[in-house]
């Protein structure tokens, strides 16, 4: 393995972690170099980033510390305005005459989307048989549970079902699943993986990205995502996403198996933030679009108290795209989270919010203006549609822009 030579570590300066967590970020980085010293010293990148995330009780989205709104890293769409949920409950609605009344979340977090979207199925009268939530983190799932304790409907899997025919929603779902990072080298791409080295100002080793030396067939079938990867210059790093393909290939299957069983139809409704492949592998983004979130500061060091930090890649949303379709599924629309919403309703969702109320209407309409500018959540964040024997609502058709996948 070669030891790369990028942009040197910037020294960063975010809030200073409690003794506990710094505590429980410290046991995570000892598994961690445990895992490397028992892998011959070098793990691949996917692996890190799964370890970070998912180790129980100890990464990332399987601890106990807050992540979402003041107190955590970011804040998602749902997070700021219940107006998200209740939007995607009336397009539910909507599509229900094609599918069976249910729906399937991934990526449920605190369970705010399900609580919105359950409120306003109860409000609208609209027909939800059941809300499945597909949940690996027991902590996670209490505190969904305590969130959604007057909903019935709801049923928890550990698991992705072998057959579904309703409504599958996942928001900021695929950009939290670990990718692989590879590297355009002299001697052709290679995949990157962590290994370790010792530290000139502490006893603890520290991680560094390095280079795999794999047969030319497994990094070939990597790359093949990436648009004229053979033009790209050398020393460009990206990101690929296998887990995020592998995943698209079983929701595919469910759907699929689904309408065989039911004959009903199913769709899949992902958003997130990423760009089409023509977009995400342009040769000014030579670094990738890794991102890591840390109490409200964004920064690109990976390494940095693993387990206390989001740690997240852009979506190629061709790949996704192609995966179902290859799968057997139609794509059924790609669009703005602007165009989708407004297609969905949100606005005359708002205003049944008197305006002359202002203490509930001024924020509710700040935060709907956030969710649809295109300075703040309404370009950056895309929506990807794909199903099987289901036609979406004319108004989704008018915003679609699946050409430019």
């Amino acid at each position: 393995m070669q030891k790369l030579h990028p942009t040197p570590r910037p020294q960063l300066s975010l809030p200073v972690p409690s003794d506990d967590a710094l505590r429980v970020s410290r046991q995570l980085e000892t598994l961690i170099h445990t895992e490397i010293s028992s892998n011959d010293g070098i793990i691949p990148f996917s692996r890190y980033m799964e370890l970070a995330l998912y180790t129980p009780r100890l990464g990332y989205y399987s601890g106990g510390s807050a992540k979402l709104g003041a107190d955590g890293d970011f804040t998602t769409a749902p997070e700021m305005s219940a107006l998200f949920g209740a939007s995607l409950a009336q397009l539910a609605q909507q599509l229900f005459s094609q599918t069976s009344p249910e729906i399937m979340e991934f990526g449920a977090g605190s369970g705010k989307l399900a609580f919105d979207i359950l409120t306003e199925c109860q409000q609208s009268q609209i027909p939800l048989k059941r809300y499945f939530i597909v949940e690996l983190s027991g902590e996670l799932r209490a505190r969904q549970e305590e969130r959604l304790k007057d909903f019935p409907q709801v049923v928890w899997l550990t698991s992705m079902p072998t057959t579904f025919s309703g409504v599958v929603l996942g928001n900021e779902v695929l950009d939290a699943m670990p990718v692989e990072l590879v590297c355009k080298s002299e001697q052709g791409w290679k995949r990157l993986g962590v290994s370790t080295e010792s530290s000139t100002t502490s006893s603890t080793p520290t991680l560094k990205l390095v280079e795999m030396h794999e047969n030319d067939a497994q990094i070939t079938a990597m790359i093949a995502q990436i648009p004229n990867a053979e033009e790209l210059a050398i020393g460009y790093i990206s990101e690929v996403h296998p887990i995020e393909i592998g995943f698209m290939r079983s929701v595919a299957a469910m759907l699929l198996a689904g309408k065989a069983a039911s004959g009903r139809g199913g769709v899949a409704i992902w958003l997130d933030y990423g760009f089409p492949a023509h977009e995400y592998y342009l040769p000014q983004r030579d670094q990738g679009t890794l991102m890591c979130h840390y109490r409200h500061h964004a920064h690109s060091d990976p390494f940095y108290l693993p387990g206390l930090q989001d740690i997240t890649a852009h979506v190629d949303f061709t790949a996704i795209a192609s995966a179902g379709v290859n799968a057997g599924l139609d794509l059924l629309a790609y669009t703005s989270q602007a165009g989708f919403l407004l297609s969905c309703g949100i606005t005359q969702i708002l205003s049944r919010i008197p305006v002359e109320d202002s203490q509930r209407y001024l924020p509710a309409s700040n935060a709907v203006q956030k969710l649809l500018s295109p300075a703040e959540m309404g370009e950056l964040f895309k929506v990807l549609i794909l199903g099987c024997a289901v036609e979406l609502p004319d108004p989704l058709l008018q915003h679609d822009r699946s050409h430019r996948l």
